[in-house]
């Protein structure tokens, strides 16, 4: 069982249809090696039974035969001595003194078990005495109207007894073993028709949103009804997948259509307060604020374009040969071009190269550059750093700062689509794309990407890449 259920569940369909048949099974079973060794048993004793009662009947009047030639007490010992053998015993008792017996009762050891008996009923039954099997029975002798006392008849069936027993016993291992036999074969052939819904589970849980088209179950020898739901299963995912193509397809659109006119309202924003001599500070303030508002939309459309390029393929790399020591060198000069902060670089004299999309590359340092920029105080430092892994040969990329950090419980989520945290460290106005957009590109270069974080005391993001 332990091959059959490698995690034992007792909820699972596979456990609950495993014992319930193998219950009612051994139920049946044992109802019917029961059954048979009653009915054995009434066969066995039935035998002897009628014998007794044959031999009950008949003893008085053989007494009453032999007493025509002798006394009635002799008489009695001579039926006795007639129908007595190896394993039927008679005698006769009269007020608790033995008036006639078989001759097998001289035996001390039987007659100790027998002639003190008390209360024998008349209906042949078995009991056992000390490890001996008899049917006893006793009767009233009166014979030619004269009372004799009490008759008494003891077979000795020890022999079919013990037989018997060994034969039950023998029947109940031979039902468990069947029962144990039955349980795993019903167990291997529930584990084998459940493989189908099994395949299912798998291929469902390796199910993304971006291959819901491609999502296909074949189950050619699986049962009809797991065929049919196997087919239900690809009709729902080919409708999803189409739901979810006609979204992407309508954000791509709409991010596209909305780039340009606000890249123009953007601009003509940005003329007039260059050249707007006579405008009030109200109204600079204000077109100040739309301005900044529309380059904060154009950039969260470019954001919404790149991840539906992302998520349609349609992003291309172009891997080339990069040195890290001189890139991370202009990320951290351009970085200081547009922020007022001091990027400290620590960088090892070893050069380290991988392979990957430059343009991309530096999209994904400045990223990093910018969040830690945003949601750290201005009079922290920023500290870009590379390091060759000894252990695993990669190139690690960190970006440091010493912001407001982020709770351990959501750091898992950080890297979703439009997750903030929290208003503090949203009031840079973040669109909750960047480190998505890092991630996607990371792992479409073949690298990975993490983060480690303290509250209080900043985070650092890690990006690795093979080094060559």
């Amino acid at each position: 069982m332990k091959l059959l259920f490698p995690k034992f569940d007792p909820t699972s369909l596979k456990v609950r249809l495993t014992f319930g048949i193998a219950a009612v099974s051994a139920i049946g079973l044992g109802g019917l090696a029961t059954w048979t060794s009653i009915r054995m048993q009434q066969i066995l004793v039935s035998t002897h039974k009628e014998n007794i009662v044959y031999i009950a009947e008949r003893f008085p009047h053989d007494v009453e035969i032999y007493s025509d030639m002798v006394s009635l007490e002799m008489g009695a010992q001579k039926a006795i001595d007639n129908l007595s053998d190896e394993n039927k015993i008679l005698w006769v008792k009269n007020n608790n003194i033995v008036t006639a017996l078989s001759a097998k009762l001289e035996d001390e050891a039987i007659a100790k078990n027998l002639l003190s008996l008390k209360n024998v009923p008349p209906i042949p039954q078995v009991q056992d005495l000390k490890g001996s099997y008899w049917l006893l029975c006793a009767s009233p002798l009166k014979v030619k109207g004269v009372d004799l006392g009490q008759f008494y008849i003891a077979q000795d069936i020890t022999s079919d007894q013990i037989m018997f027993l060994n034969l039950i016993r023998s029947l109940s291992i031979a039902t468990l073993i069947a029962i144990a036999a039955m349980t795993i074969t019903i167990a291997f052939y529930i584990n084998r028709s459940m493989k189908p819904l099994k395949r299912i589970s798998q291929i469902t849980s390796n199910i993304s949103a971006d291959k819901l088209n491609e999502a296909q179950i074949h189950l050619d020898k699986a049962p009809s009804e797991v065929r049919e739901l196997a087919d239900t299963f690809e009709q729902m995912l080919e409708r999803l997948g189409q739901s979810w193509e006609h979204q992407r397809q309508l954000l791509s659109n709409v991010s596209h259509e909305l780039r340009t006119p606000l890249t123009i309202i953007s601009g003509y924003l940005q003329s007039t307060l260059r050249r707007g001599q006579n405008l009030t500070d109200i109204q600079r303030e204000a077109l100040t604020t739309a301005s900044s508002e529309a380059d904060r939309t154009v950039q969260l459309l470019r954001d919404l374009l790149d991840l539906a390029r992302a998520d349609s393929g349609a992003i291309h790399f172009q891997n080339e040969k990069i040195i890290l020591n001189d890139l991370i060198v202009d990320v951290a000069e351009m970085a200081q071009q547009y922020c007022d902060r001091h990027i400290k670089i620590e960088s090892p004299n070893q050069l380290i190269a991988i392979e990957a999309d430059l343009n991309r590359l530096k999209q994904v340092l400045l990223n990093l550059i910018d969040n830690a920029v945003k949601y750290s105080e201005p009079d922290t430092k920023i500290t870009v750093s590379l390091k060759l892994c000894s252990k695993s040969e990669d190139a690690v990329m960190a970006v440091c700062d010493r912001g407001v950090g982020i709770p351990l419980q959501q750091q898992p989520r950080i890297f979703e689509r439009f997750y903030r945290i929290d208003e503090a460290r949203n009031r840079a106005g973040g669109t909750g794309l960047g480190l998505s957009i890092v991630k996607t590109l990371v792992e479409g270069m073949g690298g990975k990407i993490a983060v480690r974080s303290q509250l209080g005391e900043g985070s650092t993001f890690t990006v690795c890449f093979p080094a060559v």
